[in-house]
């Protein structure tokens, strides 16, 4: 046992102090600890089912294994937990938030109200998902396809603002032609679900793809319902083997084109997962090779597959860099674009 010892008699003293001194390495950091990972949305949602997934496997893959605890905070479209994850959480890297890329929009796209955090100065972890968003109804609607939006009058849910239901509606109305009421104030896809089976509502866009399937596999799987559209900057092979057609099918020219492409590049990170600005750079840098590693984890994707999510990552580095980006949009798209996910 004598032998396993460092025996401090044969070190310079001034080394040997260097040694006490220094700070435990940062891959031994999180031994003993716990993570909060913040969902900015409900429970049983599509963010709160993947935030899950990914803490189920994410503590194993950061030395130390910290314990992931996961908590809701929903409210403002995600706003509300970018804002406690900026402002309140601990800056030691303790802390996460899972939260929508309606609220990296938000500041950059809503000027009528001062942001609630800063989506540029946020650290990045990374995002799980680049995804893709649809518009759907249910078999029986008088709304069989996108061409009947563009026709028929019809009621379609949305939340608030800075969520994807809410800002799709009013962009396919603006951009697309359709002429449908948009019904606002639900707290999420779930309760827009239950609303079209009631028949309080036709139908609902910007519903995230991977979340419907997760959510409602019963009406695809029962041939339940009508996907109208598909809404992202590339054409999803499976909606397209499906026959539903692109957004910009049906946008009316090109600046109206610029617009939409603005709006809904936030789905290259969609799923993302942000820490505090003031996270130190060496425990951010364990959380997002420990991020890197989950998301290619045969373990993690077994379990994303039997949560029927969809895994598409991106690196924490080349959202913070594609988020700067968008920040550096001409003033004049900007402006359009903000006039388009808002009613008239």
């Amino acid at each position: 046992m004598l032998a396993t010892r460092t025996n401090f008699s044969f070190i310079p003293l001034a080394a040997a102090a260097l040694l006490m001194a220094s700070p435990a390495p940062a891959q031994h950091y999180y031994a003993g600890k716990t993570i909060e990972l913040i969902v900015g949305g409900g429970p049983g949602g599509g963010y709160d089912i993947y935030a899950r997934t990914v803490a189920r496997h994410l503590g194993r893959h950061i030395p130390g294994e910290p314990a992931i605890v996961v908590k809701n905070m929903p409210g403002a479209g995600s706003a509300k937990a970018a804002q406690y994850i900026s402002m309140v959480a601990p800056k030691d890297g303790s802390a996460m938030g899972a939260i929508m890329p309606g609220a990296i929009m938000g500041p950059l796209l809503d000027d009528r109200t001062a942001p609630l955090f800063d989506p540029t100065k946020v650290r990045y972890i990374g995002t799980a998902n680049s995804g893709t968003r649809v518009c759907v109804t249910l078999k029986g609607s008088k709304i069989a396809n996108f061409e009947d939006t563009r026709k028929v009058k019809a009621k379609f849910g949305g939340s608030a603002p800075n969520d994807s239901t809410y800002e799709y509606g009013y962009l396919h109305k603006h951009t697309s032609g359709a002429i449908y009421d948009i019904v606002s104030g639900y707290r999420g896809t779930p309760d827009m679900a239950l609303a079209m089976e009631r028949g309080e509502i036709d139908g609902l866009c910007g519903w995230d793809w991977s979340s419907f399937k997760s959510q409602k596999p019963d009406w695809l799987r029962d041939n339940k319902t009508n996907v109208l559209l598909q809404v992202s900057l590339d054409p999803h092979p499976e909606l397209t083997k499906m026959g539903v057609p692109s957004v910009f099918q049906y946008v009316k020219n090109d600046q109206d084109r610029k617009v939409v492409e603005l709006v809904i590049s936030q789905t290259v990170f969609h799923r993302s997962y942000i820490a505090p600005p003031e996270t130190p750079p060496a425990q951010l840098e364990v959380l997002r090779k420990a991020f890197d590693a989950t998301v290619v984890d045969q373990r993690f994707l077994a379990d994303a597959e039997k949560a029927s999510v969809d895994i598409e990552p991106l690196s924490g580095a080349k959202v913070q860099e594609v988020v700067a980006k968008l920040y550096a949009t001409p003033k004049d798209i900007v402006e359009r674009a903000r006039k388009a996910i808002r009613p008239d």
